[in-house]
C-alpha cells in the first residue's frame, strides 16, 4: 500500500514568516497548499519553488478577515485536493495569516480592534472549526502567536491581546481534539526581520539594535529561524508534542 503523503495547509504562505514555514514544510516531504489574500504573483514564485523541492504544492486565495467565505474556501479546498493531491484530506493547519497594528492602548480605535479580531483570533478561530471536516486524524494544528504575548512592547496591546486569546484556545483545541489524535501547538516568534507591521523590525536600525540588546542571543530574528520549528511540529518526531507554546524568540527579554 502506498504510504501517504502528509499535505499542510500554510494560511498566508506567499510572503514572510509563511513563505519560510510553507517551504520548510516542503523540505520535509510534506506537500503543501499555501494561500495568498491578494498577492497572487507571489503565492506562484513560492509554488515553483517548492516544486523545485519536489513536492506537491497549490496556492488558493483567503481573506482571513472574512469568515463568511470560509465556506466556499474549503470547497476549494476539496477541490484542490482532489485534483492536484488525489485525496479527499489534509493533515496539518498552519494558521499564520495576520497583519500588525501599531498603535497604544489609548489610542487604538474600534476599527483596529475589530481589524484585528477578525484576522488574528474569529478568523483561525472560524477557519480552523471548518477545517476539521477535511483534516486527517492523527494530524495537527500549529497556531502563530508572539513573544509579545510573554512580555510587552508598548503599542501592541490589541494585537498581543489576541495572540493571548490564541494562546488559550490553542490549549482547548488539543483537549477537545484529542480523541482525534489531532495535536495543537503555538509557536511565538520574537522580533523577527520581515515587512511585518510595515518592516519596523528590519528597516529602524535603532529599534532593531536595541530588540538585539534584550535578546540573549544578541540579535533579532530572520525567517529562516522560524520555519523549521513549524515543519518540526507537521512531523513524526513531533508526535508527543501537544498543548506546548514554543518560544523562538532568541531568548527576549529573560
Amino acid at each position: 500500500m502506498a504510504v501517504h503523503t502528509k499535505i499542510a495547509l500554510v494560511t498566508g504562505g506567499s510572503r514572510g514568516l509563511g513563505k519560510n514555514m510553507a517551504i520548510a514544510i516542503a523540505k520535509k516531504g510534506i506537500d503543501v497548499i499555501i494561500t495568498y489574500n491578494s498577492k497572487k504573483e507571489e503565492a506562484d514564485l513560492v509554488v515553483k519553488e517548492i516544486e523545485s523541492l519536489g513536492q506537491k504544492v497549490a496556492s488558493l486565495q483567503l481573506n482571513v478577515a472574512d469568515s463568511a467565505t470560509f465556506d466556499s474556501f474549503f470547497s476549494s479546498v476539496a477541490e484542490t485536493l482532489k485534483s492536484t493531491f488525489k485525496t479527499d484530506k489534509f493533515d496539518f493547519l498552519v494558521n499564520n495569516a495576520g497583519i500588525g497594528i501599531h498603535n497604544s492602548f489609548a489610542g487604538t480605535t474600534e476599527a483596529e480592534f475589530d481589524q484585528l479580531t477578525n484576522i488574528q483570533f474569529k478568523g483561525p478561530f472560524f477557519l480552523t472549526q471548518k477545517a476539521l471536516n477535511v483534516m486527517n486524524d492523527g494530524g495537527g494544528i500549529v497556531n502563530i502567536s508572539t513573544g509579545l504575548a510573554r512580555f510587552s512592547f508598548p503599542g501592541y496591546a490589541a494585537y498581543a491581546s489576541m495572540k493571548g486569546a490564541i494562546e488559550t484556545l490553542t490549549k482547548y483545541q488539543a483537549k477537545e481534539l484529542g480523541e482525534r489524535k489531532i495535536r495543537a501547538n503555538v509557536v511565538a516568534p520574537g522580533a523577527i526581520e520581515t515587512d511585518f507591521g510595515g518592516g519596523v523590525v528590519r528597516d529602524n536600525e535603532q529599534l532593531n539594535k536595541n530588540l538585539a540588546a534584550v535578546t540573549a542571543l544578541g540579535r533579532v530574528g530572520l525567517p529562516d529561524d522560524i520555519g523549521g520549528v513549524v515543519a518540526f511540529l507537521c512531523t513524526e518526531e513531533a508526535r508527543w508534542v501537544n498543548a506546548q507554546r514554543i518560544e523562538v524568540s532568541g531568548g527576549m527579554n529573560l
